[in-house]
C-alpha cells in the first residue's frame, strides 16, 4: 500500500452559530498523487481544507499531514504581499534564515518550475490572475513543501487559464513527488486528477475514480 500524505479521521467542525460544517469526515490522499475535493457551494470544501492546513481547529477528530504544507487561496491577492514576483517568493523563506545565495537559488528554481523565471522582477500588480496563482504556488515550491492545498485556485481565471493552471499543478505533482488536494466544482478539471472526494453538506459521500464521480454528478444534473 502506498504511503499517505494527508489523513483525516472522524473529523467534526461546528461554527460558533451551531452549524455543523464537517460531519464525521475521514479521507486519505496517497503520497505523490493529485486528488480533488468536489462539492457544491456550501458543502464544506473550503472549511475542510482550512482544517487540514490548520487555519481552523476541529471539535473532534484527527488530522495528519506530511510537513511542509503550502496553501493557495482562491484569490491570490490575499496572499501575495511583496511588490515583485521574486521578492514575494523569497519572502516565504525569511523564517528559515538561509544564506542569500541559497535563497536566490530556491527562488529561481521555484519560478522556473511554474514558467515565471523571466518575470522575476515584474511587479505583482502587472500580472494576470493566472500568473499570480503561479507565484503563490512558486512560494510553496521554494519552501520545499511536500503537500499543496489549493482552494478553488481557478475560480477567478478565464477558461483557458483554468485548464493551463490545473495541468501545471499535475505536472508539478508528478515531476517533483509532491502531493496535492485541489478544491473545485468544475467537472472538466477532474480530467487531470488521480482521484476525487465528493462532499455534500459536510459529509463525505463518495470517493475514488474521478471519471466515475464525474459521471455520477452529470447523471444527477
Amino acid at each position: 500500500m502506498s504511503a499517505v500524505a494527508i489523513e483525516v479521521k472522524n473529523l467534526n467542525f461546528i461554527w460558533p452559530n451551531g452549524e455543523q460544517a464537517i460531519k464525521s469526515c475521514s479521507l486519505k490522499v496517497p503520497k505523490g498523487e493529485f486528488w480533488m475535493l468536489l462539492g457544491t457551494n456550501g458543502s464544506g470544501k473550503s472549511t475542510l481544507l482550512r482544517l487540514i492546513v490548520g487555519l481552523l481547529a476541529p471539535q473532534s477528530g484527527e488530522i495528519g499531514v506530511l510537513p511542509t504544507v503550502g496553501f493557495v487561496f482562491q484569490n491570490p491577492d490575499h496572499q501575495l504581499v511583496m511588490p515583485t514576483v521574486g521578492a514575494d517568493v523569497a519572502f516565504g523563506l525569511v523564517k528559515e534564515q538561509l544564506p542569500q545565495a541559497l535563497v536566490k537559488a530556491r527562488v529561481e528554481d521555484a519560478l522556473r518550475a511554474v514558467n515565471l523565471l523571466s518575470l522575476q522582477r515584474r511587479p505583482i500588480y502587472a500580472l494576470s490572475g493566472g500568473q499570480k496563482q503561479r507565484v503563490a504556488i512558486a512560494g510553496a515550491i521554494a519552501r520545499h513543501c511536500e503537500v499543496l492545498l489549493l482552494d478553488e485556485p481557478t475560480a477567478l481565471l478565464d477558461p483557458d487559464s483554468q485548464l493551463d493552471l490545473v495541468a501545471s499543478v499535475r505536472h508539478l505533482v508528478k515531476s517533483r513527488g509532491m502531493t496535492a488536494l485541489w478544491v473545485t466544482h468544475r467537472l472538466e478539471e477532474l480530467n487531470y486528477c488521480d482521484g476525487a472526494f465528493l462532499l455534500e453538506r459536510g459529509t463525505l459521500i463518495d470517493s475514488g475514480d474521478a471519471e466515475r464521480l464525474k459521471q455520477r454528478l452529470i447523471d444527477r444534473g
